[in-house]
This record gives structure tokens, sequence and C-alpha cells, in this order.
């Protein structure tokens, strides 16, 4: 069944998901949440800066394989990849293969893996005094592209459909002009770690620490589908995972630590962090 015809469909149904998880998450209305994070980006030079920050990461990402293209460094290790794993990847697909699961896993892989991370930093910002969770998740999402650029650039694998002919790219059952509309986003040898595992474990870890139950069980949720669909597409090696969950906790993680030092200076001098944190916590 094919969804996406181009990066318009892509920004149709991202936008629907992420309004009804901002809904969902806040348990009420999303465009207050909307209403606030555009407020907050007039109103709070720290908050602006953040986000300010959060999206130049993202811009350099998009022009990391114009940096690889003019790059003359020709190694490769799939080879590596290939030969401790075997035929992991192509046993999960063919297990599994079924055109509803194409679709689903399809559908979690473009639309809701991106949604989950707007869509935090609209829960976030609304539900949160000071904002803790929100400036968490810019340096969780920032780290996670910080340190995986240079994978991609120095330790370049390709994804598995691409090395063994045993495994095919089911993405394109669902998103035929994938290649030419996506691919400028996700390059064909930036597997190692998978940013696609990394930023699901890391917005699953903020969202557990947040406190805020109902948005977590369906960040993790999410999570596990999104770890399983790498497989299952044929797009990411078991290694790649592996990499990808520890680089994950490591960033949220570090997301938490900076988050809380930006939350501490802002305290007045007879605040108590310890109250205010327990407090983030229930928000």
């Amino acid at each position: 069944m094919v969804l996406f015809h181009d990066m318009g469909d892509v920004a149709l149904y991202t936008t629907l998901v992420v309004t009804l998880f901002i809904a969902y998450g806040v348990a009420g209305n999303p465009f207050a949440a909307a209403y606030a994070f555009l407020k907050h980006l007039v109103i709070s030079r720290r908050y602006l800066l953040h986000f300010a920050a959060l999206a130049a990461i993202l811009f350099v990402n998009k022009y990391e394989m114009k940096i690889e293209n003019k790059m003359d460094y020709g190694a490769n290790f799939t080879s590596y990849f290939k030969s401790i794993e075997g035929n992991f990847v192509a046993t999960i697909q063919h297990t599994f293969h079924n055109d509803v699961i194409t679709t689903f896993v399809s559908f979690t892989y473009v639309v809701v893996f991106q949604a989950i991370m707007l869509a935090s930093i609209g829960i976030y910002t609304y539900k949160s005094e000071s904002k803790k969770m929100f400036y968490a998740t810019c340096y969780g999402i920032m780290l996670n592209y910080l340190v995986a650029i240079p994978f991609f650039l120095f330790f370049p694998i390709n994804e598995v459909w691409s090395y063994d002919p045993n495994v095919k790219f089911l993405m394109l059952d669902v998103f035929p002009t994938f290649e030419t509309e996506y691919r400028a986003l996700s390059g064909l040898n930036n597997c190692f770690p998978s940013l696609h595992t990394s930023l699901s474990v890391t917005m699953a870890i903020l969202a557990l620490r947040s406190g805020n139950k109902r948005w977590a069980a369906l960040v993790c949720t999410f999570a596990v589908i999104i770890i399983f669909s790498i497989f299952y597409l044929g797009i990411h090696w078991l290694i790649d995972m592996c990499g990808g969950v520890a680089l994950g906790l490591f960033a949220s993680t570090m997301g938490m630590k900076l988050a809380q030092l930006q939350t501490v200076q802002r305290l007045p001098s007879h605040t108590l962090p310890v109250r205010t944190f327990a407090k983030e916590e229930s928000n």
C-alpha cells in the first residue's frame, strides 16, 4: 500500500500525528501547547537559543552527505558487520513479512519517529514550568547528532538491503520515491550508530523521566516498534542497533544532567533545587 508519494505527504501525516500526540500527551488542547511554544520563542532568550542550536545541528546533519561526497575517503566497513551477523536481518524480514506490517512500520519509521521528537518539545514546553525536560530534549537530540556524524563520515556502513542480496528494501512498497525524496536526509552508508534507535531510546528515557506516564507509555511502545522496523525494513544491522542503544543511553543521561544545570542556574537563591526537581518529575 502506497502511503507517501513525496515529502508533502510526509509533512501532512507528520503534522496530523504531532497534533494527536500533543493532545494525548497534555491531555488537552494541542493548540495551547503550540501557543506556549511560540510564546516562549519570543519571551525567553534561553529557550530561543536552545531551539536555534537544535535547528543548527539538524542543518549540519542535512549537509553531512555533501561534506562526505567531497571527502577523499574510500573506506567501507560493511563486510565486517556482515561477517559477524550473518543472516540476522534477513531472518527477521522473512519471518515477519506481511503487507500490513510493512505499511505500519514504514509509517512509524518515517512519520512517527520524527513526530515523537516534535511532540516532545511541545508537551514539555506546555507541562513544565522550569522547562527542564525541554532543555533535556534539546541536549539529547543534539548529542545524538554530534556523536553520530563523525561515525557517518569516517566509519561508513552500508544499509543491509544494499549489501545483502537476501534482504529487500521494503520501504519502497509504501514510499516508492524514497530514494529521490527522502534519501537526502538519510545517507546510504550512514548506518552506525542507528539514529532511529538512539533517538528513540533517548526520547523514551526522557519520557520516563518526565513523570508523564501516559506519554512515557506511548513513546516507549513506539520506540520498540521503531527498533523492530530498522531490521524489518532491511535498513540497519544488529550492531547498528547496539551502538544506537548505547548512544541513546548516553545522550539521555547527559541531556538530563545538562538540563539540571540550566534549571539550577535559573533558581532564586532561596529556592531548594531538590524541591524544584521533584516537582519537575511530576509534570
